[in-house]
């Protein structure tokens, strides 16, 4: 048991497709802390082995669903694994940190629409509007939503904050948010959105920061995690992005496709008779590296097979490619490029995909510092690179508690 003495704490949610990542952030000072006072994680969700619950170091919390950790919290009986998943972080903050007072609980949300450009606290109107935009982002909406009606049955009366992933591109040139179809659709929101926005907003802290001045040059981003994009970013603000209408566009992704010619759907549809749902769970869950490799969605675990398999070795083949390739692109909007960066979970961890990404894109004259590279560093280019390569942790947690609390600060109240 740890005391907060009755300051104010912001709970930040980021409910995932099978995992829940969670921290709890002291709100007591002039500004958010950027480290949570605690964070861990509940990963998989929903699959056949047990399910995980590990703290920011890696380490076992002491909970978990099948009772393996020290301590086990049971599940109400009859609740589907992710909203059971949701029970334990609940019983965790009541009996971890009682003395707490939850001024707010944030949750990361995924899509906005083109309503929402800003954080809110939610309501049934909004809820009702948050669950029309399921379709749009199916692997996540929906999870983001459960927390949202858990987390408000457990502490009625905290506001439940959203805070959303398309805000940040919500200043996007307007030839970057228009599609090529009747103008009448976009009036209605079919509209390129961009997500990730969490990620790139707490980027452009970081990096000016460390960086001042350089940071608001010509920059690509790489977010590479299970989900992957890209965003452009000039005076550190987002000018291009790779996802679009939703979270399938882009990258090619751990499971997803990610940008596909459309005939490609039509036929899928026409010639091999896919229903809506089949064509959704293969899009979604069925392609990407998983389903080119057949083995694995993760890159790290395909580069361990390459030399053995043919088919992890095109799919780690077309991930670099289409990464190269969008690079490109997005260098060609900017006009050139000063500042490489990679970001989230094959961003910051894998030296080998950074390392063949950085070798296809010399020409740009990158210059890779291997040993920097193979150690994780922040700055793994040479100093003679005329585009400064940087491998930056992101920290999309602080972004939501900080908004939150933007929000609510001045209204806080104990749970």
């Amino acid at each position: 048991m740890r005391t907060m003495s009755g300051q104010d704490a912001v709970l930040v949610l980021n409910a995932g497709s099978s995992s829940i990542k969670f921290g709890l952030f002291d709100c007591s000072r002039s500004e958010v802390p950027r480290h949570a006072l605690a964070a861990g994680e509940i990963s998989g969700i929903g699959a056949a082995d047990p399910v995980d619950a590990i703290d920011a170091a890696d380490n076992a919390m002491t909970f978990a669903l099948d009772g393996s950790p020290a301590r086990t919290i049971a599940a109400s009986p009859g609740l589907d694994p992710y909203r059971a998943a949701l029970e334990p972080i609940v019983q965790w903050l009541r009996d971890a940190w009682p003395d707490a007072r939850l001024a707010a609980v944030a949750h990361r949300v995924v899509h906005g629409g083109h309503r929402y450009a800003a954080p809110v606290i939610v309501d049934e109107a909004i809820l009702r509007d948050l669950r029309t935009l399921i379709p749009l982002a199916p692997l996540h909406q929906p999870h983001n939503i459960d927390a949202i009606d858990a987390l408000r049955a457990a502490y009625p009366g905290v506001p439940q904050v959203a805070v959303f992933d398309t805000a940040f591109h919500r200043g996007l040139p307007r030839t970057e948010q228009l599609l090529p179809l009747p103008h009448a659709w976009f009036d209605e929101g079919v509209r390129r959105y961009g997500f990730h926005g969490l990620s790139y907003e707490y980027l452009t802290i970081a990096l000016a920061d460390t960086f001042g001045e350089a940071a608001r040059g010509r920059v690509v981003a790489a977010h590479l995690g299970s989900g992957a994009s890209l965003c452009a970013l000039r005076g550190l603000s987002s000018v291009a992005t790779t996802m679009g209408f939703s979270a399938l566009d882009g990258l090619m992704m751990s499971t997803r496709c990610g940008s596909i010619d459309p005939g490609v759907v039509l036929h899928l549809i026409e010639v091999r008779g896919l229903t809506h749902d089949a064509l959704g769970a293969l899009l979604y869950r069925q392609a990407g590296l998983q389903g080119v490799s057949g083995r694995s969605g993760d890159p790290r675990v395909l580069l361990a097979h390459e030399h053995e398999d043919d088919r992890a070795r095109d799919a780690l083949a077309l991930y670099v490619h289409r990464i190269v390739r969008e690079t490109g692109a997005l260098v060609a909007v900017l006009g050139g490029l000063d500042m490489l960066v990679f970001t989230a979970g094959i961003g910051e961890h894998c030296a080998p995909i950074r390392a063949r990404v950085c070798e296809r894109l010399q020409w740009l004259g990158i210059e890779l510092d291997e040993d920097a590279n193979r150690a994780n560093a922040h700055v793994v280019s040479r100093a003679t690179s005329r585009v400064k390569v940087i491998v930056e942790p992101t920290n999309e947690a602080w972004i939501a508690a900080r908004a939150a609390w933007s929000l609510v600060g001045s209204n806080a109240r104990p749970a």
